[in-house]
């Protein structure tokens, strides 16, 4: 039997998602790469701070003992001072009775201000030596300590040693170190002191070239003539008595301001500068200890000392000069206004920087989150999977035995309407209804043949089968062709499956089981991959049986499951109707139809014997526009009942329970999962290859025994589970892009066209399905 359903007018007006179609259709390249660049940018943010913790590109070798032959004996015994003037080498001695404080490997949060606290309270200024990455994440300590009128200058970027590096390093090293500079404090500097150096005497032949090099640059290398070894944290007396200079000479002290506790340098400090003011000594900077060399007396900073020492300092300190920074003098000589380019580059350095220092750890402790609430799902799943299966199959098969059989109630044996909506599904609509006219259960078939133009609806008339009714409208989408399927459905129950399904003989009987019990208006049946053959088949059957049928279980006990698979479920019709029926507002009508059941008071559950045979997409385009429509229609539907989170009442419990478990598991956790596998994949590299790989490896096997467990209920071939590993690595990260991928067009506001994907018909009969 043929109806047509007419067109009303002349032209039917075109629904709200065919007037979106062609705005949709411009959207989709620039949302791809737009989830594309922001997971791309999310990965330079991780990089960029395991750059500055030296977990990316950390060399740790320390070059001692080598040879000296080839350094000039006139500089191994020289001065801490090293220069090159015209790429002549010369050293010089800070004068005597002058101390030069110098402190290495900061800026820190913690000790650093400390540091600055005591020199403060004792006018005295120092000369710092900062690692560049600690310069751009603490830009204010670098701030103020300039501020306060001490001077900075450079201990490379990563405190690697260059005797060990290229040329390409080391002019990155200084680079990268004067950006973070100008950033954080607007200044550059022409001071340097290379990690690991201690007094000019240890340069040896792999040293030296790296220090001519530098030198040529314009730089001063500053060594050390005291030091207080603060670092093994011997105790304040012997870290005031080893930097303390012998017979009166004038030296550079070598302190630290970070690299762990501080607390005995910051109280032995203190002390030091009294002691050494007690002996007539005169405090300065580097620079001011070579404005004093070089003749110029003024500017120096604040000389303090005794009151001869103070006097002859002369009464010009503090006072400017050209060549410092603004506002400062002779102590501040080697440090420079940065402007142009250097300026907004390191700005933007520490501006990045600043953005990495909040973003890694805040992502890392929602990562932390996220996988915690995925094996508490993992967990979740295997708990309820179990005590559903157990409960729906109690006594099955053994004659009732074991606390008696489960039952829905009386068997219902009434005939049933089944809606087949086709469009231009020639090659699968034979296969479809044979496997209908099969059916243990009566049954009438509505086939909604929905405008299409490759004779489907001629072939289904020719099976010549008589309890099949054809009925043809224009062309109005799926959820049009299933309400006109339950406008004409002659019966109360409607099973609604997709064209190119196989049922199972007794899969309608079994699926329209759980109708005998009157809280029910809708079922869910068992869908499954029937071309798992090929690759992407084994994957998405992998999934089908692991994912989707083990939340089945899951919800259905919870009592919220979200959606009834368009494969294979069946609906009271009075409740459809109830709902307003199949609505248009998203792409997933299944999700809103599942939803709004719920709220209106309907029980929903799965039916786990009621099997059906599905041909999945076959190609990795088609299964990311099939993905991608079933990812933003989730998240519509999700939107469309968003009040049921304040609902009350049936509508209230999905809303306060499930629909946060799929906003969860559907949604977010899916969005941030290629976080945890980027985080992975940069632990294995970066990091600690073998913990990450365990890891990993602990996660797959967690993985691999919820499957398994899967399929033993499904009573499936475990030989699929072989390519679990390689769907990890693969399929997975390709449905984490296409959820990123609708989650960024729902974010933009894009709307996106129903999608009708190629149909191979090669899903013939559930036993050749099945193999």
């Amino acid at each position: 039997m043929t109806t047509t359903t007419p067109a009303r007018g002349r032209r039917r007006a075109p629904s709200r998602m065919e007037r979106a179609a062609g705005r949709a259709a411009a959207f989709q390249k620039p949302r791809v790469v737009l989830a594309l660049l922001l997971l791309l940018a999310l990965t330079s943010v991780m990089l960029l701070d395991g750059y500055l913790r030296s977990e990316i590109g950390n060399d740790a070798r320390v070059r001692d003992g080598a040879a000296y032959d080839k350094v000039p004996g006139r500089i191994l015994d020289g001065g801490p001072l090293l220069t090159f003037d015209h790429g002549t080498a010369r050293t010089q001695s800070v004068p005597d009775r002058t101390i030069v404080l110098t402190f290495d490997d900061g800026p820190t949060a913690t000790w650093t201000p400390q540091v600055l606290k005591v020199l403060e309270e004792n006018d005295v200024d120092a000369t710092f030596f900062m690692v560049g990455s600690m310069i751009s994440r603490y830009p204010g300590v670098v701030k103020s300590l300039v501020k306060q009128g001490n001077e900075v200058g450079i201990h490379t970027f990563t405190h690697v040693d260059l005797s060990y590096q290229s040329a390409a390093r080391l002019q990155r090293e200084l680079k990268q170190t004067q950006l973070a500079l100008a950033g954080a404090a607007g200044v550059t500097t022409t001071l340097f002191r290379a990690p690991y150096s201690s007094e000019i005497d240890a340069v040896d032949n792999y040293s030296w070239p790296v220090y001519q090099e530098i030198g040529g640059l314009g730089y001063t290398s500053v060594f050390v003539d005291t030091d207080s070894d603060d670092w093994k944290k011997p105790g304040v007396s012997k870290i005031v008595r080893w930097a303390t200079p012998k017979k009166d000479k004038g030296a550079i002290v070598l302190m630290h301001d970070a690299g762990g506790d501080r607390s005995q340098t910051i109280s032995a400090l203190g002390t030091y500068i009294k002691k050494m003011k007690a002996k007539g000594y005169t405090f300065t900077t580097v620079s001011g200890a070579q404005a004093m060399l070089n003749g110029s007396r003024s500017g120096v900073g604040r000389q303090s000392g005794s009151a001869g020492a103070s006097a002859s300092a002369g009464a010009g300190a503090g006072a400017g000069v050209g060549a410092g920074s603004e506002g400062t003098g002779a102590a501040q000589s080697a440090q420079h206004q940065a402007a142009g380019a250097t300026l907004y580059e390191g700005r933007a350095l520490v501006y990045a920087v600043a953005v990495a220092e909040w973003v890694v750890p805040a992502l890392s402790w929602f990562l932390l989150v996220v996988g915690v609430a995925v094996m508490g799902r993992f967990g979740m799943m295997l708990v309820l999977a179990r005590r559903h299966h157990r409960q729906r199959n109690r006594g099955r098969g053994k004659g009732g035995r074991g606390g008696g059989r489960f039952t829905w109630g009386p068997a219902v044996t009434r005939p049933v309407s089944v809606i087949v909506p086709a469009y231009n599904e020639k090659e699968c609509i034979a296969n479809t209804l044979r496997s209908l006219a099969r059916s243990t259960h009566p049954i009438e078939i509505v086939v909604v043949d929905d405008g299409s133009d490759d004779n489907t609806s001629q072939i289904a008339e020719s099976l010549g089968m008589p309890n099949v009714r054809v009925v043809r409208q224009e062309n109005a989408g799926k959820p049009a062709a299933l309400n006109n399927g339950v406008r004409t459905a002659r019966h109360d129950i409607v099973v609604m499956m997709d064209g190119d399904t196989v049922f199972e003989p007794d899969a309608v009987h079994q699926l329209v089981q759980p109708f005998a019990d009157p809280e029910i208006g809708a079922v869910a049946g068992n869908a499954k991959v029937g071309n798992r053959t090929t690759l992407i088949g084994a994957w998405q059957h992998i999934e089908y049986v692991m994912g989707f049928n083990l939340d089945r279980r899951m919800y259905d006990l919870l009592r919220c499951m979200p959606t009834i698979p368009g494969a294979i479920g069946a609906f009271r019709r009075d409740a459809v109707l109830g709902v307003g029926g199949m609505s248009e507002d998203t792409l997933a009508e299944d999700t809103d139809i599942t939803i709004a059941l719920h709220r209106a008071g309907w029980r929903v559950v799965y039916q786990e014997h009621a099997r059906a045979w599905t041909e999945a997409p076959g190609s990795l385009r088609q299964l990311w526009s099939q993905r991608y429509r079933w990812s933003y229609g989730t998240m519509q539907a999700l939107w469309k009942h968003r009040k049921s989170l304040t609902d009350k009442g049936p509508s209230g419990r999905f809303g306060r329970v499930g629909m946060p478990l799929v906003v969860l598991f559907q949604i977010v956790t899916p969005v941030f999962a290629p976080l945890i596998d980027v985080f992975t994949g940069y632990s294995m590299v970066f990091v600690d290859f073998r913990a990450a790989l365990l890891a990993w490896l602990a996660v797959l096997a967690v993985q691999l025994v919820c499957a398994a467990y899967a399929f033993r209920l499904d009573r499936e071939k475990y030989r699929y589970l072989v390519m679990l590993p390689l769907q990890q690595l693969a399929y997975r990260q390709m449905m984490y892009l296409v959820l990123i991928h609708s989650c960024v067009t729902a974010l933009t506001g894009g709307r996106l066209r129903w999608q009708k994907l190629k149909r191979t018909g090669e899903v013939g009969t559930p036993a050749g399905a099945g193999r």
